[in-house]
This record gives structure tokens, sequence and C-alpha cells, in this order.
């Protein structure tokens, strides 16, 4: 089911965002953020429920999607810029954000570097940082990706992704697949370059926006020990585990995912 209105191209320093703008005009801002591989498509299990509380803006991350993957290598200063560039074109002053693994990282930035901009934030299978292990697998994956493409970490991504109940159901599979095969493979690399130079951790003290960490119960990615210590190290910070679900975890438990923001967010949760 098609869920995402077409996206408007804001150009940026030379190339372009794919953004997409749905719900009541006069509800207050949610924006949405898409992990490593994915694409705003990955919201779809909450895009309908969240429509009918916020104006939402939806964007694909610079190089996955339909956004322009410009010249490499990214920090997170850009993507957190892409993100302010956004908010400045539609004239968003402050927003709500959601966002997963490399959305969740982003909008880390986005709360320290932008606490105005900033209403509150939920930070979704993500870590703050990559010390020399994880460096060192974002290494191995961008060797991967030169030598066979993005198709060459699709199944193994996957198997990192989500739990076997998503995995055995092939229409979901098949929407998924499309999506990660769609991600540039210059992106991918550009954007997991980012992710071998992240230092958000030390900085969560200084957080002075209302956050919510959730993790599923299963990422390996993103450990629920890994998630706790980010919240203990947050101002006011809460992490809440959603069970039955690995890294997207919004996918693969969407009904415990959408309870958790919703109770966060203060709005029903259906």
């Amino acid at each position: 089911m098609r869920v995402l209105p077409d996206a408007e191209m804001v150009r940026r320093d030379g190339f372009a965002l794919a953004a997409y703008v749905l719900g009541p005009a006069d509800a207050p801002w949610l924006t949405l953020s898409n992990s490593l591989g994915a694409s705003a498509r990955m919201w779809q299990p909450q895009l309908p429920w969240l429509a009918r509380h916020f104006r939402i803006l939806a964007y694909d991350t610079r190089g996955h999607g339909a956004s322009d993957a410009p010249e490499g290598p990214y920090a997170f200063d850009d993507l957190v810029g892409d993100v302010v560039a956004l908010l400045d074109h539609f004239g968003i002053a402050r927003t709500s954000y959601i966002g997963l693994s490399l959305g969740g990282m982003t909008g880390l930035g986005l709360a320290l570097d932008h606490p105005d901009r900033v209403a509150n934030l939920v930070c979704c299978d993500a870590r703050a940082d990559s010390p020399g292990a994880v460096a060192q697998m974002w290494d191995d994956r961008i060797a991967t990706v030169e030598r066979g493409g993005m198709a060459a970490i699709v199944d193994s991504t996957f198997d990192r992704w989500f739990v076997p109940s998503s995995l055995n159901d092939a229409e979901l599979m098949a929407g998924m697949r499309s999506m990660f095969l769609a991600t540039s493979p210059a992106g991918y690399k550009r954007c997991a370059a980012a992710l071998k130079r992240l230092a958000y951790l030390e900085e969560l003290g200084r957080m002075r926006v209302p956050t919510l960490y959730v993790g599923g119960a299963r990422d390996a990615s993103a450990a629920p020990a890994v998630m706790g210590e980010m919240a203990e190290r947050t101002p006011g910070g809460r992490y809440v585990e959603i069970p039955d679900a690995a890294h997207l975890s919004n996918v693969d438990n969407p009904e415990a995912f959408n309870r958790a923001v919703a109770a966060f967010l203060g709005v029903p949760p259906e």
C-alpha cells in the first residue's frame, strides 16, 4: 500500500533531497528519518497513524531513496545540516523527531546542536559511538559493497534487521528488499563513513531535549545495554525495549513500537 505522497525535491548545496509532507496542515510537525540502507518507505507501519495527529515531514537521507548522493565522505554535521535545511525550506520552527539507526544518530546531533528546533526526540535502535570493532565492521561492509553492490549485503543485513517472523513474511520482505536494493551504493558507503566517526556518547550529558530511546530486544547492532547506557547518560532520558523485534523494531513489532512512541508524544496509539 502506498502511503507516501509524491516527493518534493528540495535543493541544497548542489544536490536534492526527497521530502514527503503529509497530515493535517494545522497539526504540530513531526520529522521522520530513516535507517542506513532504507528510505522514508520504512515508516509505512507508522505513517497512517502518525498522519492523523501530526504534520509529517519524512525524507530520504542523502544517498538513499529518491535523494541524490553528493560526493563524500559524509559527516554527521552534513546529515544534521540536511535536516536543518529541510526545516528551513518548509518553514518549520520546531518539530518532534523520530529517527532509527542512522536517522536516530542524526537526531542526536540535531538535538545537541539545534535544541531550539527539536520539541522532543525519539532515538530508535541507534548507537552514540563507534568503538574500534564497530568501526572495523563498517570498513568491512564498505569493502563488500565496493565489490558486489547492495546485493552483496542484503541477506546479512536482513538477518540483523528482522526477527524470523518478519523474514518469513514474503510480501513484507519483497518490499523491504526493493527499498534496500534501490539505495545508492555510493550513498551507503559515504553514510557508513560518517558512522565510523560517530562520537556523540560523551556529549549526551548536555542534552536538553526530552528524549526517548526505543530499541528492539533482539537488536544486535544497537543492543539493549548500549541504548540503556545512552538513556542513563541523557538528562531525563528513558529507554523502552520492544519485544520480539530486532534492528528495524518499527517493522518487526509495530504495535509495541507505536504504543511506546504514542505514550511519549502524548497521542493515542491508534
